[in-house]
């Protein structure tokens, strides 16, 4: 064996050997188990969040592959509408200094398909880094024909059952894109602004009313001033008119006792129902009319008077001063709010009345939560489901409309000029038109499949929808669409529902709700039973990963400098039931002069690769001796078995049951832990430990070759076990170690012998381990060589205990370096000896002739002072305000550290004392 692990040589070499043998492509025999991976969004690279992801999902199904499952995981990316878009109009005016506009909606959306081109690749290449074992030869992406054509049939249907419509809505505005934006799009930004206060006129000139406003510019969209019906000070108004500034248009005083509260500012309230969402719900209330003032750059429009084409601050700034100029502004006060911004053109989002289309959800809702109610679709971990219902019970119509180019265009095509005679005998027979008739004499024709160009009805123009649909639209297809719905296939047939989803917290109201809704309206069914959520990974200071940050961490980095084995072995450890994980960021400058991030918990993954690999190289001259190397399995011969042999083959059956079960529950963390700990501690560290004069003598006797037999096995056993989470290191362990066996990727996955696990055993080793490991702490505390030979006293509670020990007696001495160990039921302590509590007992090793007290009481006591110097410096530094506020959180963290190390010094040496005085 090669004297170190080259992950890079390994990986090369397993992605060409999967690749050949078509290791990932469906069986065709078992049970079916299916998968859709998340698309990732072809906006640019993949980051940690999309490792985890991918990981948890590998896992998943390499390990219902080895079950015997016919596994099918499709994978693919999205087009990202909105996402996209802005990723290369921002390019276009950075290289051109041009906006889509200046060359029109071919030519930006031909330059989109060659960013998709070029970032779908790039991601494909990432994904199969990672050793994902996906179907590549079933990639998809939502715009492509299959995935379109799903889509056509999806509006279609939904249309002819009148659960699409158009409307005129408020909706969310983004002025750069120019288009609207989902709430689930929208992050909020603490901003500093200001709180105006003027006076409303009376329209009858008998005075005024305050009002206050953080938007004074959209004063001239006011269609009503709003007080509480209780508020004394404006009971006389109700009713009146009064008149709005600069446009000179008379609105009512209402009162409503939902929208005013009368004990913050003026206790009344300007109503712009087109331009706030709930001034928008009073103008409903009301029956207020709704006067749009903005055009769909942001600037204001004709209705906004002289300030027409103003744009933001500038119209806010001259709508102040105009108030001023006529006398009208009272007072400007300092104000902080918080004001939602595009996730994707980072611009203010500006509430904006709008003609888009709209799917209607209540039915639809209803049925999407009644699936989670009752158990058919479930979420781990269960809080989840919360946030599905929570939003789905709002109910509210989905905008699926947007303003953008690139994308699934609406199938709808308008003619202003056909009448309903005309529609109808052009498409006469073909089932896939629908006509719409509208008020000026069928303005709507919807297309299933097909484009409709401008001589389907002779003598007409028909033009088509610009907008295209809501990203989501097509994504909640995905689960059936890959499978070539609407088309009845035999994928459809076998694999659906899909087993799994496995996703973020971040898109359950986005996607995973919109996924339900749509297989039970086009399947009859759910699209998966089970939904796992995995924690968010956030910095060491619990802030999100992110370009602006500088704390990001890219995957391949992380796989160049550690492996993928590391890479993945880390990101299922961090797969605990926790809502965020952190994970501990540093600048890195590497050899070739770039600087990545990374993580040290990197390092806990590469060690354990090296743990493995060196472990195996250790035991490959001797398995070869024995003879496992020829492909043939050796016996084990039960006669031979020493107790530590029964305790290693109990735990290894032990390992099996618990890591099944740990995979069954979508217990990541527990698992990679979990696995751990069996190779490092009870493979490595102990029973390697225990075995190692039997595998080093030269001779080839019988107690050697079964111990080699147990080896063997034992490796085959972790090999198995580590597959799904370290696929590389596993596949090239078992064709170095078991040439000619079956590729680990298809080999079954282990079955636990119940009759080989056997409790006592493993706790009376537990029990063993935990005096060995007190002995070892003894001999740190003191420093005393492990080359001296000590002794102990062991008192036990209980006769029970007393026999178990016995019985491992050998195991002790020899690992702890003892020359006596003297078990006894409530055995006394003797003068001056160190003391240490196990299970069931506690341990007393005499000091005396090998230590000289007073010399080792002097030391301590020097220790103790020592430490408390440090402690009370350190104390000082950190309670000193000025050093606190200024230091970075780094440096801080470090300043507690080092408190903790000298506090803990301070304990573990009055507790010396204790023991020897």
């Amino acid at each position: 064996m090669e004297t170190r692990y080259n992950p890079q040589e390994v990986e090369a070499h397993w992605h060409d050997q999967w690749k050949q043998n078509n290791d990932f492509a469906p069986t065709g025999k078992g049970k079916p188990f299916s998968i859709v991976i998340p698309p990732p969004n072809v906006t640019g690279a993949l980051h940690l969040g999309h490792a985890l992801n991918n990981t948890i999902q590998d896992i998943l199904v390499r390990y219902h592959r080895k079950l015997g499952c016919d596994t099918l995981w499709i994978p693919g990316t999205d087009h990202a509408g909105i996402a996209t878009q802005a990723v290369v109009e921002k390019r276009l005016l950075k290289d051109e200094h041009k906006t889509r506009h200046d060359i029109g909606r071919e030519a930006l959306v031909e330059r989109i398909w060659k960013w998709k081109e070029e970032y779908e690749a790039r991601i494909t290449k990432q994904l199969k880094s990672q050793g994902l074992s996906c179907d590549w030869n079933r990639q998809r992406f939502t715009l492509d024909a299959i995935c379109a054509r799903a889509v056509r049939h999806a509006f279609f249907n939904l249309f002819k059952k009148g659960l699409i419509y158009r409307g005129k809505r408020l909706v969310n505005w983004d002025t750069y894109l120019q288009t609207a934006v989902a709430d689930d799009e929208i992050y909020y930004e603490t901003v500093k602004g200001h709180f105006w206060t003027f006076q409303y006129p009376l329209s009858d000139g008998s005075g005024f009313i305050p009002v206050s406003t953080t938007r004074p510019e959209t004063i001239l969209g006011d269609t009503a001033l709003a007080v509480h019906p209780d508020d004394e000070r404006y009971k006389k108004y109700i009713g009146k008119m009064v008149r709005v500034p600069f446009v000179n248009r008379d609105i009512p005083v209402i009162a409503d006792g939902l929208l005013v509260d009368p004990e913050f500012g003026t206790g009344s309230v300007k109503v712009t129902p087109a331009h706030d969402p709930n001034d928008y719900a009073t103008g409903l209330r009301h029956k207020l009319p709704m006067i749009n003032i903005m055009n769909n750059d942001g600037s204001l429009n004709e209705n906004a008077g002289k300030f027409q084409g103003l744009k933001g601050e500038k119209a806010r700034d001259a709508v102040v001063a105009g108030l001023e100029e006529l006398g009208l502004l009272i007072k400007v006060e300092d104000h902080e709010m918080q004001v939602g911004h595009s996730d994707r053109s980072k611009t203010t989002i500006e509430p904006y009345l709008s003609d888009q289309w709209f799917v209607k959800m209540d039915n639809l809702a209803e049925n999407a939560m009644e699936a989670v109610r009752s158990g058919e679709v479930k979420f781990t971990p269960e809080r989840y489901a919360r946030n599905y219902l929570d939003w789905l019970g709002e109910k509210r119509d989905w905008c699926i409309s947007r303003q953008l180019w690139w994308g699934h265009q609406i199938p709808i095509w308008y003619c202003a000029t056909c009448s309903e005679e005309d529609l109808k005998k052009a498409f006469s027979g073909r089932e896939d038109i629908y006509f719409y008739p509208s008020h000026n004499g069928g303005w709507l024709v919807c297309s299933e499949e097909k484009d409709l160009g401008n001589d389907a009805v002779p003598g007409h123009e028909l033009v088509r929808e610009p907008d295209v649909l809501d990203t989501w639209f097509s994504s909640a297809l995905w689960p059936h669409s890959t499978m070539g719905w609407p088309a009845k296939t035999p994928e459809l047939a076998k694999y659906y529902p899909t087993s799994i989803l496995v996703t973020s917290r971040d898109i359950i109201t986005l996607w995973v709700a919109r996924m339900v809704i749509f297989s039970q309206e086009n399947m009859g069914t759910v699209p998966f039973h089970q939904v796992y959520i995995h924690p968010k990974i956030m910095d060491g200071q619990g802030r999100t990963m992110s370009k602006s940050l500088g704390n990001g961490v890219d995957p391949l980095d992380i796989i160049e400098k550690y492996g993928t084995d590391a890479l993945r072995f880390v990101m299922a450890s961090l797969c605990s039931e926790n809502q965020d994980v952190r994970l501990p960021v540093k600048a890195e400058k590497q050899p070739d002069g770039r600087t990545i991030n990374t993580s040290e918990k990197f390092e806990i993954g590469r060690n354990f690769c090296n743990k493995l690999w060196n472990a195996s190289r250790f035991l490959y001259p001797h398995l070869e001796q024995a003879g496992a190397l020829k492909g043939t399995s050796l016996a084990i011969f039960k006669s031979l078995l020493a107790l530590e042999d029964r305790w290693i083959l109990s735990r290894l059956n032990s390992t099996i049951k618990d890591a099944t079960k740990m995979l069954e529950e979508y217990r990541f963390a527990e698992l990679t832990q979990f696995l751990y700990r069996f190779v490092w501690d009870d493979v490595c560290s102990s029973y390697l430990e225990i075995k190692k004069a039997v595998i080093n003598r030269e001779t080839l006797d019988a107690e050697k070759k079964n111990a080699m037999a147990i080896l063997a096995h034992v490796l085959h056993g972790v090999i198995d076990l580590l597959h799904p989470v370290m696929p590389f290191i596993t596949e090239e362990l078992n064709a170095t170690l078991f040439p000619g066996s079956e590729r680990v990727i298809n080999s079954l996955w282990p079955t636990a012998d119940l009759s080989l696990i056997n409790a006592d055993i493993e706790d009376a080793f537990d029990r063993a381990f935990a005096i060995v490991e007190s002995v070892r702490g003894v001999r740190g505390r003191y420093g005393v060589s492990p080359a001296q030979k000590l002794s102990a006293v062991l008192s036990v509670d209980n006769e029970t205990t007393e026999k178990s020990v016995q019985e491992c007696v050998r195991i002790i001495t020899e690992l702890g370096s003892l020359s006596t160990l003297t078990i006894g039921v409530k055995a006394k302590k003797l003068k001056f000896s160190a003391s240490a509590v196990i299970p069931n007992g506690e341990l007393f090793i005499p000091l005396e002739g090998i230590l000289d007290p007073a010399t080792e009481i002097e030391r301590l006591h020097k220790e103790i002072e020592k430490a408390e110097g440090f402690v009370l410096s350190l104390q000082k530094k950190l309670s000193n305000e000025a050093f606190v506020s200024k230091a970075p959180q780094t440096v801080l963290d470090l300043e507690k550290q080092k408190l903790a190390t000298q506090n803990d010094i301070i304990e573990k040496c009055q507790k010396a004392l204790i023991e020897l005085e």
